[in-house]
């Protein structure tokens, strides 16, 4: 059975989810996140998509995007997941599959859910029983989105 083609909307904002193949852990340690956020930063550079919200999981990650094209989302997906695939079966001497499968991308149509889904993928780690709340992790834009930090791949939202 074929899937079902991606609901693409220009000037969208889009909840990303992309997990770990058969739920396996995709981040050990530090510099294994580090890594796949230096790959965001790179890939932002290249596409101009913006990045409002994130939430690295040990085995799955959360990003709201808005690419600067809506056909371009699969690219940047594509280029996130081959390149961090690449890095982690180096570093870990590893190969194949490292994600699940397809991406899932749900629109974010809502001003009002906008700000909603940012604050449910911030919370992630503690409804995962990780921490006690979303300031204490370090792998959200939590920190960065309220206190503020100049390294962050974070943007900031349009007022209009």
């Amino acid at each position: 059975m074929p899937r079902g083609a991606r609901i693409l909307i220009n000037n969208a904002y889009y909840h990303i989810i992309n997990r770990g193949n058969q739920k396996q852990n995709i981040f050990f340690d530090a510099s294994d996140y580090d890594a796949y956020l230096k790959i965001i930063k790179h890939y932002k550079k290249i596409f101009y998509f913006k990045v409002f919200g994130y939430c690295l999981m040990p085995n799955h990650i959360h990003l709201i995007i808005q690419p600067k094209k809506s056909q371009e989302l699969a690219s940047i997906m594509q280029r996130l997941t081959q390149v961090y695939t690449l890095w982690f079966n180096e570093k870990y001497k590893k190969v194949g599959h490292l994600w699940q499968g397809r991406f899932k991308n749900m629109v974010i149509n809502k001003d009002e859910y906008f700000i909603d889904c940012i604050s449910y993928v911030e919370a992630n780690p503690v409804k995962a029983g990780l921490v006690a709340t979303p300031r204490e992790y370090p792998w959200s834009s939590y920190r960065s989105r309220l206190f503020g930090n100049k390294n962050s791949i974070l943007d900031i939202p349009d007022s209009t």
